[in-house]
């Protein structure tokens, strides 16, 4: 199993650390030809204007939308914007989930915090909740047809959904110790 990671800005290096601790062979993606022979692809959290504008220069966008049509992506903060149907900010992205989205829903990084969080798709997260992580984070404000929310925060805010083989989470499940997140993308990938 292959999994890449765009590599063009932000966290992608910690995504890459936790995939090799669980066996993964992972590939750095900053080109197209990147994308060949991959399982899945994960898309970090950084910056998403930067992000976009980048890939967008790289050629990638059509690449990442054709690569998501029949494989597994996961999108972490700056990436899950980048997979929203619709966004509150005009900027380059994929745009093939359907969710709306909004950007820095939750303030400025030194607004950024912790929630423990059910993920309601795992059978121990009610006695075993998710640390998410939190910093200058989207937030779902709509899903579509085809899409289950799977993490909330205590107020019922949405932060996490998945439509079919497409993961989307507004925290970084990157910056913590906890690998249940990158196991589950792992096994949707298997699947």
């Amino acid at each position: 199993m292959k999994i890449g990671v765009l590599a063009l800005q932000g966290a992608f290096r910690e995504h890459m650390t936790i995939l090799r601790r669980l066996g993964a062979d992972v590939v750095e993606v900053r080109l197209p030809e990147d994308l060949r022979d991959l399982d899945g692809l994960i898309l970090p959290g950084g910056e998403s204007t930067t992000i976009g504008k980048l890939a967008a220069a790289y050629g990638l966008i059509d690449s990442l939308k054709r690569f998501a049509q029949d494989r597994p992506v996961w999108g972490t903060c700056a990436g899950m914007i980048l997979m929203a149907g619709k966004i509150d900010f005009d900027q380059p992205r994929l745009g093939f989930m359907n969710i709306a989205v909004q950007r820095n829903a939750f303030g400025r990084q030194a607004d950024s915090f912790v929630e423990d969080l059910r993920i309601c798709v795992w059978k121990d997260s009610e006695r075993h909740p998710f640390p998410g992580v939190f910093i200058r984070a989207p937030k779902i404000l709509d899903s579509g047809e085809g899409v289950e929310v799977i993490a909330r925060l205590s107020d019922g805010t949405a932060v996490g959904a998945q439509e079919g083989k497409w993961l989307a989470t507004a925290f970084h499940p990157e910056l913590t110790q906890d690998m249940r997140f990158h196991r589950y993308f792992i096994d949707i990938v298997k699947n």
